[in-house]
């Protein structure tokens, strides 16, 4: 069977690559044993999205699912708008845009056009503050699109017993799975 990355790998890699590891040994559990607010926040602000009500208009397509069999990628769009080829990843709030974020929507763009569709815009959509952030394409910022490559690999290649971890205290504060990571680090 082959293996395939989540798209969201792609963002939680860059803010810990220990944190897929630890987000795998809790699937099986009730989210509430180890998600914080921020988490629920999150999920809040994408029900319309999952539960398909946040349009009715048939060329928006919202929380589709697709793969990319180039990069080995696999998850869900928010919202895609056939007629305008507009994608659009919904935050909650947007104090930085991080790398890690747009590494989640060059993922969603590298699966929907080699599933066929034709991808002309990406952007970001800050419901708190009602703000979009337009995000160039992966091929017209080809310095982002090889960081995006590297940290597909790196994560391809990342194993948990044998890579260095240096930790940083800010990060692994904010972390829901610091209870599980060595606490003698942080």
């Amino acid at each position: 069977m082959e293996h395939y990355l989540p798209i969201a790998f792609l963002n939680d890699f860059i803010f810990c690559p220990r944190s897929i590891y630890y987000h795998q040994l809790y699937r099986n559990y009730r989210s509430s044993v180890y998600k914080a607010a921020p988490q629920y926040k999150g999920l809040h602000a994408h029900k319309a999205i999952d539960q398909k009500r946040y349009s009715s208009k048939k060329s928006i397509l919202q929380g589709y699912e697709v793969y990319s069999e180039k990069y080995r990628l696999h998850g869900k769009i928010d919202t895609f708008d056939q007629e305008s080829g507009i994608l659009t990843e919904r935050k909650r709030a947007i104090k930085t845009i991080y790398d890690g974020y747009i590494f989640q929507l060059y993922g969603q763009y590298f699966c929907l056009t080699e599933m066929g569709f034709s991808v002309e815009k990406l952007q970001f959509y800050d419901m708190t503050h009602n703000k979009v952030y337009p995000v160039m394409l992966p091929h017209e910022d080809h310095e982002m699109r090889a960081k995006f490559e590297l940290l597909i690999n790196q994560i391809n290649h990342y194993d948990l017993l044998d890579t260095p971890f240096t930790p940083l205290l800010a990060k692994c504060q904010n972390c829901i799975y610091s209870q599980l990571c060595d606490r003698s680090l942080c």
